[in-house]
């Protein structure tokens, strides 16, 4: 069997419950393992960081990963490395937020905590996503790089943030977005290119908004039954939810393991 690469998403792709109650699927699991039995290459792609999802890479027996909405790459267990956001932009970012009074936190370094200069963001948010530690005198121009930055407002208020606009961003909570890459075809051509692929032996699995950037032209698009319109209309191949057998139902589909 020819080999292809394929590249998952996790949240509602391969884990299902959602935030608090996530877990993987066994129809999912043992589509991992006839997958990795026929000699396909496996990878996350993902829009957490790469520590927030090295557990899950884990876990789930990968050595490859997308992360950081593209920007980081993991190969064979090693990071290679992430790309941070542009600093300065994220400053004037913060430096609006702090005039007109909104909190925020940021992520200087590939950590499971972000940083945040009092309890205001916590106070706002009441996030249990991740942990949040609070750095008296936090200044974003002090850090070396910054990964991502967090801004706790309730739509529309993200449409009034001038400087918000030169940053990719996303909300995936109602208190709070995220100013995050995204751009997960970024890092999947990353790999391979390093692999010396070709693009058309690609296949991606996605359902969210941040799943977009990776269902381009270059390679198979699967979209779970979950998935929102807007990825489904891009899509290849629809499967069915995360939650029935979708992941497994796809790899039959495509004839990438026999039933």
């Amino acid at each position: 069997m020819k080999r292809r690469y394929l590249f998952f998403d996790i949240d509602g792709t391969l884990a299902a419950g959602g935030w608090e109650h996530t877990y993987i699927p066994e129809s999912t699991r043992i589509a991992l393992d006839r997958l990795r039995a026929e000699g396909h290459f496996l990878c996350i792609a993902t829009g957490r960081s790469q520590a927030m999802a090295y557990d899950y890479m884990r876990e789930l027996g990968f050595e490859n990963m997308v992360s950081d909405g593209g920007y980081g790459v993991t190969i064979e267990g090693r990071l290679l490395g992430i790309t941070p956001l542009d600093k300065e932009k994220v400053v004037r970012l913060i430096e609006e937020c702090d005039r007109k009074g909104i909190p925020w936190g940021l992520q200087p370094d590939n950590t499971v905590v972000r940083s945040a200069p009092d309890n205001r963001f916590v106070e706002a948010t009441h996030d249990v996503y991740m942990e949040t530690k609070v750095v008296e005198g936090l200044d974003p121009k002090n850090a070396e790089q910054i990964y991502k930055a967090y801004i706790a407002c309730y739509p529309p208020v993200e449409h009034t943030l001038e400087e918000l606009k030169g940053l990719p961003w996303g909300r995936f909570h109602d208190e709070y977005i995220f100013v995050e890459p995204s751009d997960k075809a970024f890092g999947i051509r990353q790999i391979l290119d390093y692999y010396g692929a070709d693009y058309a032996d690609a296949v991606v699995f996605g359902d969210a908004v941040n799943d977009i950037t990776m269902f381009v032209d270059d390679w198979t698009k699967v979209a779970m039954g979950n998935a929102i319109p807007e990825l489904k209309a891009r899509a290849d191949y629809i499967t069915t939810d995360v939650d029935k057998d979708g992941i497994y139902n796809a790899c039959i589909a495509l004839g990438l393991f026999e039933e």
